[in-house]
């Protein structure tokens, strides 16, 4: 086994909306395969316990361990220390950006989940409409349909990367989208296309595709956006002809 490193940590500490923001830094002895939670676990362990974070399933699969490690949205409990502190030995952690700090790492996802729920997201779906155009989505025996769980863990780093949520409070931001082109894969609905059609909607995404970049789970939420504002544009388009049409019948 490789010899223990010892690295700094500096975490931005903060309690309560209100707080006044600082760094803390922690001095740590942590072995190259080690993860960036188990350093976050280690201080809260054996150095302070006041520190706040969330973490649970330790797998990639529950999303609660979303954090900004160096600058970059992470999923701490599978991004190795060794891949972040490798040039200087310094591990920077801080609170996902574009939400309500509670304490410490622990951020407020309340509207996320809302929004998510408005859009009847549901995590269970037909491999039909839970893969990406791009992904092999056929079925392996005939006549039968299969369900997969729907990759998004609803973890908000998309949300933190993305700049248009960080100018904009009242921005769905691209979870909720690509949430809302998720089910509208499903079922065609009226009202999931006007919750999206609004300059703080699908009109107010810039195209950055920083939140694609930093998703750990493959959503590809940008390119969900950029296929639900084809499909709001599709629904313009037919409302504008149904309507010319009936004003052309009621003329004659």
């Amino acid at each position: 086994m490789e010899q223990p490193w010892n690295i700094t940590v500096k975490i931005l500490r903060q309690k309560g909306m209100d707080g006044k923001p600082y760094y803390q830094s922690y001095s740590l002895q942590i072995h190259p395969d080690e993860y960036v939670l188990d350093a976050v676990e280690k201080i809260w362990a054996f150095q302070d316990r006041t520190l706040t974070f969330r973490h649970a399933c330790h797998h990639a699969t529950c999303g609660a361990c979303g954090m900004r490690v160096n600058g970059v949205e992470k999923l701490t409990c599978i991004t190795s220390i060794y891949s972040m502190t490798k040039n200087n030995g310094v591990l920077r952690i801080e609170p996902l950006r574009n939400f309500p700090v509670l304490s410490d790492l622990v951020v407020d996802m309340s509207d996320l989940y809302n929004h998510m729920e408005a859009a009847g997201f549901t995590q269970v779906a037909s491999l039909e409409t839970a893969c990406l155009p791009f992904e092999k989505s056929t079925q392996t025996i005939p006549g039968q349909t299969f369900e997969r769980l729907v990759d998004c863990i609803e973890c908000g780093m998309c949300i933190s990367a993305c700049p248009s949520s960080h100018t904009s409070s009242t921005y769905q931001g691209p979870a909720a989208l690509a949430a809302i082109q998720h089910t509208l894969c499903k079922s065609s609905s009226d009202k999931l296309i006007n919750q999206a059609d609004h300059e703080n909607g699908v009109w107010r995404c810039h195209s950055a595709f920083e939140c694609s970049a930093v998703c750990p789970s493959h959503v590809d939420p940008a390119w969900r956006i950029m296929n639900l504002r084809r499909r709001v544009i599709g629904y313009r388009w037919k409302n504008f002809f149904m309507k010319s049409s009936q004003e052309d019948s009621d003329e004659k």
